[in-house]
């Protein structure tokens, strides 16, 4: 598959917190764990971003006309994706897509388009739990991120994610 090694991510993992949880089980490995990956800002076109219904976490779906801004990391092992995989559970489909990297331009204030590269972007398959709302990464962050990074991962049956309680 091209784009092996990488993907895009649009919600809860452009968290660096959120994807070292998932892929590491610590929100913040030792720096030579964190120097493996690049996290550049990136644009998939023709996909949108919605609410999921009662979930803190978004869906992408193809939507014509539509843009998402996530994030295009790098360097991803196989165990690295297949925790992606169980992390993203059943909802969502692994696909090959294209995303444009944002770069800085000369002045390094305005962001331009950059290169376009193939990668992965897990897209959701449940059309009838989507909100008609778009997904607030902000939101997230402020009112969720501290439930969503405590590094304590568990997984259920389903492959779905989970933080385990303390007793």
């Amino acid at each position: 598959m091209s784009g092996e090694g990488t993907a895009f991510v649009y919600g809860t993992l452009m968290a660096t917190e959120v994807f070292f949880s998932v892929c590491y089980g610590d929100k913040n490995p030792p720096q030579a764990i964190r120097d493996l990956h690049t996290f550049t800002p990136a644009i998939l076109q023709d996909y949108c971003r919605h609410r999921v219904q009662f979930a803190d976490y978004p869906a992408a779906v193809p939507e014509p006309g539509h843009s998402i801004r996530g994030v295009y990391i790098t360097g991803l092992t196989d165990a690295n994706i297949e925790k992606l995989d169980y992390f993203e559970g059943s909802e969502y489909e692994r696909r090959t897509v294209k995303v444009q990297t944002l770069e800085k331009s000369g002045s390094g204030e305005k962001e331009v388009l950059g290169t376009k590269m193939s990668t992965s972007v897990y897209v959701f398959l449940v059309a009838a739990a989507l909100e008609k709302r778009e997904w607030d990464y902000e939101e997230f962050r402020r009112e969720k991120m501290q439930i969503w990074a405590r590094g304590d991962w568990t997984f259920d049956d389903d492959g779905k994610a989970a933080v385990s309680c303390p007793v």
